[in-house]
């Protein structure tokens, strides 16, 4: 049965225009409104401890619950250049690498706890030189070469263990702070950037290596403490794009991807014979009986994780019908139509959920073309969002960055996805991010009602601390100019959900926006400051 739930609006006293204001009941049972806010700036969090306390408190003052780190195998590993791995080298103990190397990831974990904020761990490559199959065809390709899984797995356990709430590390007086939240590489579908080769003659090679990294990192988290109910463990991570033919260094379509992971083909039948083993997949029905047990956690994780970006174009355009393996914001269905047939094919009846742990638009300015607007990057976050919200297996939706990086020159030297400039000034996306505001339709006939929805993002914070419901004041701008008068009010009852979705009647044209003010009882918040989201126009006819 639908559930619906509804959702009053409080009109203020001396109201301008009360008898246009009116809310009408909302199906909330096909939306996620637990959706988690996620972030990542790896340079800001992880390469800049002197930052690191004021990083934590922008984050928290957008109301950010995660973070997503990269834990990049080779950035840790001892000797990671070299072509021999260290003598006595026991790699699944946290202790046998360089402490400075664990050193970010520990203040990182340390910092999330005392802020409120949990944490994301993505173990990824490159892989240090002495764990790759042999020599790779050009240099930029040297760690990502065929990395091996049995050395990744050994890798993954080191960082389970000393993450599992229960290591103390040599002349520490403390255990590190558990991580129960863990992702699987980094966009396997991408070549020279992350595995190496994707396509050998045509023939799917990069799945097949990620089938081996994935199941010895699954092994791994459990054998560590890490496991999924009390931990999340996610695996996908796939880029939303790709080539029909990637070769050793391009991106290969998501869906192709997903395909040849799980030993299907484009029929979504199970390969057989020559097909199937030159692609590492069983060859006959009874070999096929035993994969899903051979590799659990292509059927067991969590969930399935996913980078839908689409670079210039509005979140809801759905992919060109040339492409129809990419799965970008608006091709979601899509996925989860092929992760839903893929489980069926091994008799699994798994409905994956959907992590959406990478996003972001560049902006002009800083970069040079290939790029939106900084009004559209804001419109662009919150439409991105609320496609997600109303997506219910969406569990998270992840920001990248918060800053950008002083490089940006060009379409080829950095993003420029952040909320603020390098130089520190906040883009219109900071408060969009903070305040979302979306109106799927703004234009109507007079008297006809125009959804409204958003979030109180800073909520997850304010509500715990204040054990208060939080109010924001909806705020309406007649004409075309002019003060914003309080049209009405929306209450935040759950810290686990910053999110509101109303019908309004307004009486005019106009423009509409969204106010918070922080409450007092929170040094780290800035207690009677008033935050404004974008302001979205309206017009009736």
């Amino acid at each position: 049965m639908l559930q619906i739930r509804r959702i009053l609006i409080r009109v203020a006293v001396g109201l301008a225009f009360p008898s246009a204001l009116v809310a009408l009941p909302v199906a909330v049972a096909h939306a996620s409104s637990t959706q988690e806010a996620s972030f990542q700036d790896n340079r800001l969090l992880l390469d800049n401890p002197a930052r690191l306390p004021q990083t934590m408190q922008t984050l928290k003052l957008l109301g950010v619950q995660r973070l997503r780190i990269s834990v990049v195998w080779d950035q840790i590993a001892p000797s990671a250049n070299s072509r021999k791995a260290p003598k006595r080298f026991a790699a699944s103990n946290p202790a046998a690498y360089p402490a400075a190397n664990w050193a970010p990831f520990d203040r990182i974990v340390t910092a999330a706890a005392k802020y409120g904020m949990g944490v994301n761990f993505d173990v990824m490559g490159g892989a240090p030189l002495w764990a790759v199959g042999g020599r790779a065809p050009a240099a930029n390709m040297a760690h990502v070469w065929y990395p091996s899984a049995s050395a990744f797995g050994s890798f993954v356990a080191a960082v389970g263990t000393r993450y599992s709430g229960r290591y103390k590390p040599r002349g520490a007086s403390t255990f590190l702070p558990r991580v129960s939240y863990w992702s699987i590489w980094n966009e396997p579908n991408v070549g020279t950037s992350s595995l190496s080769p994707q396509t050998v003659n045509g023939i799917e090679v990069g799945p097949r290596v990620f089938r081996g990294l994935a199941n010895a990192a699954w092994a791994s988290l459990l054998r560590t403490g890490h496991r999924p109910g009390p931990d999340t463990i996610l695996v996908g991570e796939l880029a939303s794009t790709g080539h029909a033919d990637p070769g050793a260094t391009l991106g290969m379509q998501p869906l192709r991807f997903l395909r040849a992971l799980y030993c299907v083909g484009s029929n979504y039948k199970q390969l057989r014979g020559a097909a199937a083993a030159a692609r590492g997949c069983p060859t006959t029905a009874s070999a096929s009986r035993k994969f899903r047990g051979a590799n659990p956690i292509l059927f067991n994780a969590t969930g399935w994780s996913h980078h839908p970006y689409h670079l210039t174009t509005a979140p809801n355009v759905v992919s060109p019908p040339a492409d129809p393996d990419w799965v970008t914001m608006a091709d979601l269905p899509r996925l989860e139509r092929a992760l839903d047939r893929i489980q069926g094919v091994y008799g699994s009846r798994k409905k994956f959920p959907i992590y959406l742990t990478e996003y972001g638009f560049d902006t002009d300015p800083p970069q040079v073309g290939n790029a939106v607007t900084l009004a559209t990057q804001a419109a662009y976050l919150n439409q991105a969002e609320y496609i997600a919200w109303k997506d219910p297996r969406v569990q998270t939706l992840d920001q990248y960055l918060l800053q950008d990086t002083a490089s940006v020159q060009s379409i080829y030297s950095a993003f420029a996805s952040g909320l603020i400039f390098a130089n520190g000034a906040p883009k219109p996306a900071f408060d969009a991010y903070r305040l979302p505001l979306w109106l799927p339709a703004t234009a109507a006939p007079r008297g006809r009602p125009l959804e409204v929805w958003g979030c109180i993002r800073p909520s997850h914070f304010t509500i715990p601390n204040t054990r208060q419901a939080q109010t924001a004041q909806i705020q309406f701008q007649p004409g075309s100019s002019g003060p914003f008068m309080l049209f009405g009010t929306v209450t935040i009852k759950s810290a686990k959900s910053c999110y509101f979705d109303v019908y309004l009647r307004f009486p005019e044209s106009g423009t509409v926006r969204v106010a918070y003010t922080y409450p007092p009882g929170d040094p780290s918040l800035p207690a009677g400051a008033t935050a404004y989201s974008r302001g979205i126009r309206v017009t009736l006819s």
